[in-house]
């Protein structure tokens, strides 16, 4: 007798939805050591056997572990509208315990990867083409390259799919681990910002990435206008801080004829002898020191 956990979903086709779903599923059984197999079909008897069904079946019930969003009405929505799909309803039930037990950090994975797998497949478009006939390529554009053409046998579609989840898994782990560490990291700026006397600028003495600080940033006072932290490098980086609404734009930017500035140019030009780099696009730029970072900084808030 077959003792494995059944984890059912669709046959044939795939999108993102129905692979991170399933990503979720397998990586919370695996982390109660529990022994599955993945099952797709559109067989109703094998169907009413599973233990996990998800996006088929035309049921909502997480109680009994039924994951569908396709039957009339839908399977609920977030406050913001977005419908969830069967990775959202999947990940609304689970994703707390994978998140090892933070609200804070389900709740961010949820807004970054999530949402916008769930919007999309639910026929819902969040982004706004600024190029005509130029769109952002997406997880389900990855998902949607693995899928056999019309010139091409479908294969083993099964096994394609099986690949996909390894990689989902992935991801999802990597995303619960950077958001996880990014609630730390809010809270140690939230605390070093309050602190600092010119609010204009905050200077870190730890590491960071560039993206983690543009992200958690942008969400500072208006008043804010540039970071400076270490790099690995032993030199210092400094940053413009984002527009809140997620664009590139930029509160503030460096002096126009800084940039693409190099070296010994952008020392004469500045008069700050360490100051080794600021990026053509103006919302970047590098010195050796902490001291020399500070000097840029200044002479960017006076421009």
């Amino acid at each position: 007798m077959d003792k494995k956990i059944k984890i059912i979903t669709h046959d044939e086709s795939f999108h993102a939805d129905d692979v991170f779903a399933c990503a979720v599923l397998s990586f919370w059984l695996e982390k109660k050591n529990k022994s599955f197999r993945i099952i797709r079909t559109r067989d109703e008897k094998i169907i009413t056997s599973g233990d996990y069904i998800f996006d088929l079946g035309g049921v909502y019930d997480a109680d009994k572990n039924r994951f569908d969003h396709h039957q009339i009405g839908g399977a609920g929505k977030r406050e913001n509208g977005i419908p969830y799909a069967a990775f959202g309803l999947v990940w609304k039930k689970f994703g707390k315990e994978l998140c090892h037990g933070f609200e804070e950090v389900k709740d961010k994975i949820d807004q970054k990867l999530v949402q916008p797998i769930d919007a999309q497949d639910n026929g819902i478009d969040i982004f706004k083409p600024i190029f005509e006939n130029l769109r952002a390529y997406t997880i389900e554009n990855i998902t949607s390259a693995f899928q056999p053409t019309w010139k091409e046998k479908d294969g083993d579609i099964d096994g394609i799919f099986a690949g996909l989840v390894k990689i989902a898994k992935k991801i999802l782990e990597r995303e619960i681990i950077k958001a996880s560490h990014l609630v730390e990291v809010e809270e140690i700026l939230k605390k070093g910002y309050q602190k600092v006397n010119d609010k204009r600028f905050l200077v870190l003495d730890q590491k960071y990435h560039r993206q983690e600080l543009e992200y958690i940033l942008k969400d500072f006072p208006k008043e804010l206008f540039f970071a400076t932290c270490p790099t690995s490098l032993e030199e210092w980086k400094i940053i413009t801080i984002p527009a809140k609404d997620g664009s590139f734009k930029r509160r503030k930017l460096f002096p126009g004829n800084w940039a693409g500035r190099r070296d010994k140019e952008l020392a004469k030009i500045t008069g700050v002898p360490d100051a080794l780099f600021c990026h053509r696009g103006r919302f970047m730029a590098v010195t050796k020191s902490k001291k020399g970072a500070i000097k840029l900084v200044q002479l960017a808030l006076e421009d």
